[in-house]
């Protein structure tokens, strides 16, 4: 195969490779806010506990509280997982496409 097919096939990947980076990029911007979220809601939930130890929270809504935080937790972990997949799918193509020049 001559370097002007390469080039040209390299060419031709280029723009759907970008378009997957922003994407991942876009994922992880976006984990990394719901990640400082859940980060506020924990000082909120600690602040809870405090009030609670102080007799001023019912345990109920407390506990209802703790729920919702950890199945956020659960979903911001998948996400972030999902994410560094993405990212070492690319980073293989990448690898892949400076392999073929």
């Amino acid at each position: 195969m001559s370097s002007a097919a390469k080039d040209s096939q390299d060419r031709q990947g280029l723009p759907a490779l970008e378009a997957a980076v922003t994407r991942t990029i876009d994922e992880l911007r976006t984990a990394r806010a719901q990640a400082t979220e859940a980060a506020l809601r924990s000082v909120q939930l600690e602040a809870l506990l405090g009030s609670f130890e102080a007799g001023s929270e019912s345990p109920s809504r407390m506990k209802e509280r703790l729920i919702l935080l950890e199945e956020e937790n659960r979903d911001l972990r998948a996400r972030l997982e999902q994410g560094r997949e993405t990212v070492e799918r690319l980073l293989a193509r990448f690898r892949f496409l400076e392999d073929q020049k």
